[in-house]
């Protein structure tokens, strides 16, 4: 495995083709993410436990829609059995992508723990005014970055490459921060592509005069987007990452033994 460093334009360009990807097969990209978000809901409505396994399939469920990602790219049709790509894979990946979902667990829960103590003086008024949203989002935003820095190649590091979690953690983390710029615009990139359809959205709910009236529309559209960056994290990887090239079968090895201690030419 191979570490390589791109343009910062890059970023740019995994948006495009995350999007580009997405209406190969859009109607596949969408249902595979609706099949996730579906099944994590669902993980939700359980006592106790809900939280913790919703978290935990979230590794999993991004290295399915990778790997679906990738058959969209070559022209296939990605699928459903794709979404447990990681279940399917041997013992010994499937031991390291379980072992991966429990550390997710655990990261997000450290993160709304001291997310909590930070904003515990924050008024909690009804409704909440703008500066007072922003001071509940932002800690949680700021703290949450390091564990999508962690956890961003790791699924496909486990799957494809073999290596342990904690080695793919170090390895998501060093990739991140060597391609800081490609994965700053690649950021910036998906924020422009979030404002520019939100400006119409919000002009169809003011029309529509309601939101409720509204949501059949809007619904659509949120979850098109939001395959369509579950789409292009698939080409941050595959960018980020070479396998290494096997030694060439012409190669020949050196014929002269090695000296051992106290032997002369």
């Amino acid at each position: 495995m191979k570490l390589n460093i791109v343009p910062a334009r890059t970023g740019f360009l995994w948006v495009r083709l995350g999007i580009k990807t997405f209406f190969r097969q859009p109607l596949a990209m969408a249902s595979l993410f609706f099949m996730y978000s579906s099944v994590a809901s669902l993980a939700l409505l359980i006592p106790v436990i809900g939280i913790v396994l919703a978290l935990m399939i979230e590794p999993a469920a991004r290295l399915g829609l990778m790997v679906a990602a990738g058959e969209a790219s070559g022209g296939r049709f990605p699928m459903p059995i794709v979404l447990i790509s990681a279940f399917r894979a041997g013992r010994e990946r499937l031991k390291s992508m379980v072992i991966l979902g429990l550390l997710h667990a655990l990261a997000c829960a450290c993160v709304m723990a001291l997310s909590m103590l930070i904003t515990a003086d924050v008024p909690k008024t009804d409704p909440l005014p703008p500066q007072a949203q922003l001071m509940l989002i932002a800690p949680s935003m700021l703290l949450y970055l390091p564990v999508s820095m962690l956890f961003w190649h790791a699924p496909a590091l486990v799957h494809f490459h073999g290596i342990t979690p904690i080695k793919s953690l170090f390895f998501s983390v060093v990739a991140c921060l060597r391609n800081w710029k490609a994965m700053a615009l690649f950021g910036l990139g998906w924020a422009a592509v979030i404002l520019l359809v939100s400006i119409p959205l919000s002009m169809g709910i003011a029309l529509a005069g309601s939101p409720q009236v509204a949501m059949p529309f809007v619904l659509p559209v949120i979850l098109a987007l939001a395959a369509m960056f579950s789409t292009s994290i698939y080409f941050t990887f595959r960018d980020s990452f070479t396998q290494e090239p096997p030694p060439s079968p012409d190669s020949k090895p050196d014929p002269t033994p090695a000296l051992t201690s106290g032997e002369t030419p």
